[in-house]
Parts: structure tokens; C-alpha cells; sequence
């Protein structure tokens, strides 16, 4: 058996792992965005298909029993890519998507869209830590206020209007705490990206009761089989037919 595994996340990366233990033939492909992207094991291939029409193709070329989309929630044009393959060419399609955050009674939490979340911040506060990634950095760029973003890679063209970080996740609590401590910051900016690796930020806004904007996840595409965890995706890989 052979799997198309879009990857780059967490999830994905353990999902090769499992399966290529239990002899599934895996190639996890990866967008190529990242510098020093951590590689799955199996086999590996790097950069884009060239849209819906060009997985479409690939997989036409490279038969696989099957394709699991394991990429970041907000990487809704290559989920939209695989739905539009999937109709063109009947191979199944998973999607693996980890479950988003769940705010507590505890939190101050205001969510949005990407277009409108900028206009929440002058009234929550006046120094902002965004941790939306590079993608849509552009969105905050007018706001006024005082900004600090955290990256893994700097966008290009660097941003001159804001404080730029690089840092790759998982970050724990402390180190949160004195990042918000050191640079004042009263209000956070994040995606519902779900997951342990980056949770420590809310953790940390909580402790020190700060208001945090959150970016809500695109929907997915309708008609999708959809499953939240690694032990599900294996366990639809490995029913039987």
C-alpha cells in the first residue's frame, strides 16, 4: 500500500512514522517554505504541484491507494487543491486536522478573521505580539501601534514597521512569560492553530490576564472525510476494503 501524505506538521510527521513501521509505502510531500524543515522518514519530496490540475497529474503518474492531507489548518489552498484532485481523479482523500484551542473561563479572547482582526487591537491594547507566522504579517502593518512578530523564516521583503523574532516552537510557559514580560506586550495576536507546540503563549496571556485576538481557521472544503487525530488517520489507512 502507498500513501500521498501532504505534510509539514507535527501530525504529519508522526503519521509517517507510524505507518512506514507498519510497512505502508509513504511519500510525505513538503511545500518547501520552511528552511531546515524537520523531514519525515519514508520518502520525501519538496515544492508544489502546480495547483488542483498538477496533484491531479502527479497522482495520474505516481498511483498511491490513497492521499492524507496532514498540513496546518490555515493551509486551506492546498486542502482546496486536494479536494479539486480528489474529484478529478477518485483517489480517497483524508484530511487530518488537529482540534483548535477551547477557550477557558479564564481567558479574554476575541476572535476574528484575518481581514478584521487588525481593527480589535487599538481598543485591547497598544503593544501587540503577533504569532501568526510570515503569511498576513502584512495585514498589521497600518495599526499604529507598538508590534512584535514572531516567525520561524523572515518574510521577504523584511518588515521595517514591526520588531521581527525568529524562533521555532515548542516554546514552554517560562520562556513566554518573560518574552510578554520583556517587551511590555498587553495583547496577543494568534491563529487557532490548535496543538501543544505553540499553546504556551495562551497559557501565558492568561497568567498575566492579557487580551488575545484569534485568528479563526478557514473552513474546509464541504464533503471532506475529516479525522483529528493521528490514531484515526491509521487506523483509515488500515481498514479494510
Amino acid at each position: 500500500m502507498k500513501v500521498l501524505l501532504l505534510g509539514g506538521t507535527g501530525e504529519a510527521r508522526e503519521l509517517a512514522r507510524v505507518l512506514v513501521g507498519a510497512g505502508v509505502g509513504v511519500i510525505s510531500s513538503l511545500a518547501g517554505r520552511t528552511t531546515e524543515a524537520r523531514l519525515p522518514v519514508g520518502e520525501v519530496r519538496t515544492g508544489g504541484f502546480g495547483g488542483a490540475d498538477g496533484l491531479a497529474d502527479w497522482l495520474r503518474e505516481h498511483p498511491v491507494d490513497a492521499v492524507i492531507d496532514a498540513t496546518h489548518p490555515f493551509a486551506a489552498t492546498m486542502t482546496a487543491h486536494a479536494a479539486a484532485a480528489r474529484r478529478e481523479t477518485g483517489v480517497p482523500l483524508l484530511v487530518l486536522r488537529r482540534p483548535g484551542w477551547t477557550q477557558g473561563p479564564d481567558d479574554n479572547w476575541h476572535w476574528a478573521d484575518l481581514a478584521t482582526a487588525a481593527n480589535l487591537l487599538p481598543s485591547l491594547g497598544s503593544r501587540v505580539f503577533l504569532t501568526i507566522g510570515r503569511q498576513g504579517l502584512d495585514a498589521f502593518a497600518t495599526t499604529g501601534l507598538w508590534t512584535l512578530a514572531r516567525c520561524v523564516d523572515a518574510p521577504e521583503p523584511r518588515p521595517t514597521w514591526c520588531t521581527l523574532i525568529l524562533a521555532r516552537g515548542p516554546f514552554t510557559l517560562a520562556d513566554e512569560l518573560a518574552l510578554l514580560r520583556e517587551h511590555r506586550i498587553d495583547v496577543l495576536v494568534t491563529k487557532d492553530s490548535g496543538g501543544p507546540a505553540t499553546s504556551a503563549k495562551l497559557d501565558a496571556a492568561r497568567q498575566l490576564h492579557l487580551p488575545v485576538v484569534i485568528i479563526r481557521r478557514p473552513d474546509l472544503p464541504a464533503g471532506l472525510e475529516t479525522v483529528l487525530s493521528v490514531d484515526e488517520a491509521v487506523r483509515w489507512v488500515m481498514r479494510p476494503t
